[in-house]
Order: C-alpha cells, then structure tokens, then sequence
C-alpha cells in the first residue's frame, strides 16, 4: 500500500509513464520518418516527467474560476478520472473501520527519502567528476582556426570529439585528429558535431539529465534516455548524410574515432560515437532516404499534442465550478455563540445537560470540548482521532447555534466542520495508521444470524419493533444505532431496565438490534470493547442480531454522553475465546481475535485554544 504522503507522487509517475508509453507507440508509427521526428516524441515524454499534469489542471482551475457564466454540469468520464489520478488519496470515513493492510510506518517516509537522497547525490557526483574532467581537458585546450562559425580547440587529451557547453559552445577536438583522419572524414565528424550545436542537443540533454537525477529510481527515465540518444544521432546522421558527405567516408570516420579515441563521459558532451554504433554504421551505409512527415502525421501529431495538453487542463476548468460550488454550498450555521462552559459544582447532586440536542432550528451543545467536536463534526469514531493534548478534553464550550432555513439537520456536522475552522482556526489532515484492533470473523460452525431484506438507502433507520424493554442509542452520538435492551433468557416483569444513573441489577442483558450489518455490529462491538472491531467476517447480507451481554458491557456503551470520553473497557486477561464479550460474539456464530489493521485517523495540524470573541 503507498503511504498517502507519496499518493501525488505516484499519480505522476503513473501519468509520466504512461504519456512515454503513448510516446513509444507514436514512434513506431514513425519509424520509417525521419528521427528527428522520434527524437522530439521522446523529448517531450522527457520533459512531461517535469511537468505534473496537477499543475495543468491548476492552470485549468484558475481559468474555470474566473468564468463569468456557470458551465452545465459535466461527468467527467470515469475512466478519464481513473487514469488521471489511479492512486486514490483518501477514503470515505464510512469505510474506515474496513482493515486493510498497513500503509503506512513512521520510518518508512524519511527511509524512502534518504535512499532517494543516496541515489540523487551519488548521481550527480559522478556527472561532476566527468564534468571536471572535460572542464581539465579544455583549459588545457589550445585554440584551433577552423572557421566553423564555433571556437574550436585543441586538447590534449585522448577524448573523442564533441560540444561542450550549453550557453556558449565549444567544439572540443583531439590533438592531432586531423593527422589520423582523412580530410573526407574529418569533414564529415565536423559535420557532425555542428548538427549538434544547431540542434541545441546540449540543452535537451541537460533535460533529461534533470529528469535522470530526480527520477533516478523509475526504469523508464533510463529507457528514454537511451532512446534519445539513439534517436539523437541518427537524426545528426541522417543530416550529415544529406548535406552531401559520403556514407563510407563517413562511416570509416566513426569507426576510426572509436579506435583511436575515448567516448565521452558526460551525456551533455555529445560526440560522435554514442547510441547504437552497429545499427549506426549500418543505417549509413544503407543510406536509405527518411521520408517527411505526411500531412495526415502532422496533423495527427498535432492533435496529439493538443490533447496532452487540453485534457488536464479542461480537467481543471470543470472541476473548478464544482469545487466552487461546493465551497459556496457548504453549509454554515446562520448565527453561532461559542463560550466557555461555566464551571461545574461538585459534586454534583442536580442533572445537568451535557451533550449535543438539536431541536427544530436549534443546535444546543453544552460542556463539550474541541476533542469531541471534531468527532462529531467528522462522523469519526474517538479512535480515528489522532493524540491530542490535555486541554483539548479538558477545556469544555457551550455552543448555541441556528440552522439555516431549508438545510437539514443532518447536515449539522458539516456545519461543525466550519464553525471549527472559523472559530478555532482547524487544521486536519488523514492519514492510515497501524493499531490493535478485534478482528469480526466467522466461527468454525457459520454464522447463526438471521437475514433480512436490506433496508432503502433513502429510507430512515428501520427503529426496534415495539415491545417491552427499552430502545437506547448505542455507540455514542456519531451515527447511534438504535437497539432494545431487555433482561437476558426473556424474563421480563415490566419494570426498568435502567435507574436514574444508568445502572442496572441485573448480570446480563439481551441487546436486539432490528436490521444491521456486519459492519454495523462491529462499530457496536466497539464500544464495548478495548480497542477497535473491524469487520472481517465477509458477510454482506442485513441481518436481525439478538444476543446476551453482560451488563457491563451494554452500559459501557450506552452510558456515552460525549464522544472522547468513552470508558474504554479493561483488557481482557483471558484468551479472545474465554471472555464475556466474546462469549456473547460467539452465540451468534462469529469470533474476535487480536488482530492489526491500517485505520484511517485525523490528526490536528493546528487549533486556537481560545475562539474570538462573538
């Protein structure tokens, strides 16, 4: 699994290989061109590696956010979507408690960044070395008078041929080369390193070796860079060759250079001898004529280009309105008064409202702290908040709060979210992190649930049947589920469950929930047990789930006035099988066992301990 800090970095990538990918096959349709065509396809798949397409797509977004009428709604191809960015960046927080396999390690980010630091740094000392080497050789250089149109000099040194310098080219040559080459054949490596010098190769090489440095890890990079080289030459090959000098001359130049001569050790110094020498000598002494690109190529690769570029950037102007919609559409609270809560007297003898109550209209919070708030404001469970400090719990707030008319009160998390942004200055990321959890799977004999039909997404929560007990909300304020308690073994003389302070006589109880999901039981089971239960079982049917469970247990999860302050149960000593609530899991045909899973957490970058005033 990619740790979701590298997610943007491997959507690149995934996008950087697959343009060179389409570079590869346009190629192949140009084969029989000239390779100067080849060696511009390459190139451009080089330099995408230094062009993400998020920056196209931010291009795109600032001109969608400027456009004065709203464009129609658009669905972006999914498969457009996928392909733009196939490495997901986060999750729906309903699916959190789903295990997958760990993302994530503290070591893992600053590993991977040290082992990219050693290649890059090892990359370049080498290019640094020969770069000493050819800056040795041309200081040692004496000028020569070739009335080439580029200072030319003379170097002692036994190296081949070539240019060097990108701002301001020199063309390098052996000492005594002319005395070893005939002066067809000196004419013609002249030739040579000249295409280079118009062509700007020095440059384009220089690119790439940016490229190579970065991306030193990706095969790919590697790939391209012998393909540039390959195509590089030929097409200075193929120029030569038409502008008259003959093929065996020219041929036995190369050869002699290679005999007599070192090749040189920087890329950007391009000589004569690079690429594939075989395959060179024999393209020259063919000396088949490349054909110019038809007018149907050029338009395709027209096209081509265009959609390169327009694809990201059309991304970014459609996603813009949406993204300014949805920031001008969230919901706010109409009016919000946020104080510290008054102190409490202890001990306290009265009741006291503690919690969240929403009435028509209204949102009442009272002696909740920001621990809790960002819980419920982010329909998180309190174990998918990452450590806080102290004060974050123990600092309390009343909040009093009006709902805009029309907006629904499901909607009162969301405006949690930007009450807290406003008023606290908020600041979250998510990330996956590893932590114990009870994994829910399935007993030896099978499950013994009884199915239902699934209920209509559309539709409220199907609540208990009426009958005796009592329905209480389980699982805290994020997303309750409603169950009935009743007596265990159904023995039942109508009196309450519950007294004033949430207790109970009774050793066990029967806890009956109407219509649930695996998933769901297993958020329930969570809160009554010592750390997280994630659903493994494998069932995705709806289910009638009734089963005893010690009264403990049941008021562990009913007893949760505010999120973050669950009493969380004391580890069992014994084995997962030998427990109370395990033994409860167990009669309805499933187990729990100690486990790991990858959860995704939030963690608070940044929030103000004390909120402007109203």
């Amino acid at each position: 699994m990619i740790p979701s800090s590298f997610l943007p970095i491997a959507n690149h990538l995934w996008q950087s290989t697959l343009f060179a990918g389409i570079a590869g096959l346009l190629t192949l349709l140009l084969r029989h061109n000239r390779a100067q065509a080849r060696y511009c396809l390459w190139l451009a798949a080089s330099a995408k590696f230094l062009v993400p397409f998020s920056m196209l797509m931010l291009v795109g977004g600032l001109v969608g956010r400027h456009s004065v009428v709203p464009p129609a709604p658009a669905r972006i191809p999914a498969i457009v979507a996928q392909v733009n960015e196939p490495f997901g960046s986060e999750l729906p927080l309903e699916a959190l408690a789903t295990p997958r396999p760990p993302e994530s390690r503290p070591w893992l980010v600053p590993a991977l960044l040290a082992i990219w630091a050693m290649g890059c740094g090892a990359l370049l000392f080498s290019w640094w070395a020969g770069w000493r080497r050819v800056r040795d050789a041309v200081r040692a250089a004496s000028p020569v008078s070739l009335e080439i149109g580029v200072p030319a000099l003379s170097s002692p040194s036994i190296m081949e041929p070539g240019v060097f310098g990108v701002f301001r080219p020199v063309l390098l040559l052996p000492a005594g080369v002319a005395d070893r080459l005939a002066p067809a054949e000196l004419q013609a490596i002249l030739a040579h390193e000249l295409c280079h010098l118009r062509r700007r190769d020095n440059l384009a090489t220089l690119l790439h070796m940016i490229v190579e440095a970065v991306f030193w890890f990706h095969p790919v990079v590697w790939w391209l860079g012998a393909r540039l080289i390959d195509e590089r030459e030929r097409s200075c090959d193929e120029e030569v060759l038409r502008m008259g000098s003959q093929a065996e001359a020219y041929a036995e130049g190369i050869l002699k250079v290679c005999e007599l001569y070192l090749q040189s050790p920087l890329p950007c110094v391009p000589g004569v001898t690079g690429a594939n020498l075989a395959k060179r000598i024999e393209a020259i002494m063919a000396n088949r004529p490349a054909l110019s690109l038809n007018l149907s190529k050029k338009v395709g690769l027209l096209v081509a280009g265009v959609l390169a570029v327009a694809i990201p950037v059309t991304l970014g102007i459609t996603n813009a309105p949406a993204l300014r919609a949805q920031a001008q559409s969230a919901p706010k609270f109409e009016v919000a008064s946020v104080r510290p809560s008054p102190p409490l007297r202890l001990p306290i003898v009265e009741p006291f409202r503690a919690g969240m109550f929403i009435d028509p209209g209204r949102v009442d919070i009272r002696y909740m702290s920001l621990h809790d708030l960002i819980i419920v404001a982010y329909r998180i469970k309190p174990f998918q908040l990452a450590a806080t400090p102290d004060w974050m719990t123990t600092e309390v707030f009343d909040i009093l709060a009006t709902i805009p008319a029309g907006v629904s009160k499901s909607q009162v998390p969301e405006m949690l979210q930007a009450l807290l942004t406003e008023r606290f200055g908020l600041k979250i990321r998510r990330e996956s992190r590893e932590m114990p959890v009870y994994a829910l799977t399935v007993a030896k004999g099978g499950p013994k649930l009884k199915e239902v039909p699934p209920d209509d997404p559309e539709a409220a929560p199907v609540p208990p049947k009426p009958g005796a007990g009592t329905v209480v909300g389980v699982g805290g304020m994020v997303d309750p589920a409603q169950v009935r308690i009743k007596p265990a073994g159904g023995r039942d003389d109508g009196s309450p469950i519950f007294d004033r302070r949430g207790n109970t006589s009774a050793d066990s109880l029967y806890m009956e929930i109407p219509k649930a999901t695996t998933a769901r039981l297993a958020g329930i089971l969570t809160s009554m047990a010592d750390r997280p239960v994630v659903d493994r079982t494998g069932l995705t049917g709806t289910y009638e789930i009734g089963f005893d469970v010690p009264s403990q247990d049941v008021k562990r999860a009913v007893m949760m006035p505010m999120p973050g302050k669950i009493a969380r149960a004391a580890p069992p000593e014994e084995e997962p099988t030998g427990g109370s609530i395990f033994r409860s899991v167990q009669s309805l045909g499933l187990r729990l066992e100690k486990d790991k899973a990858a959860i995704e957490t939030i963690v608070v970058e940044h929030i103000e301990k004390t909120p402007p005033a109203n």
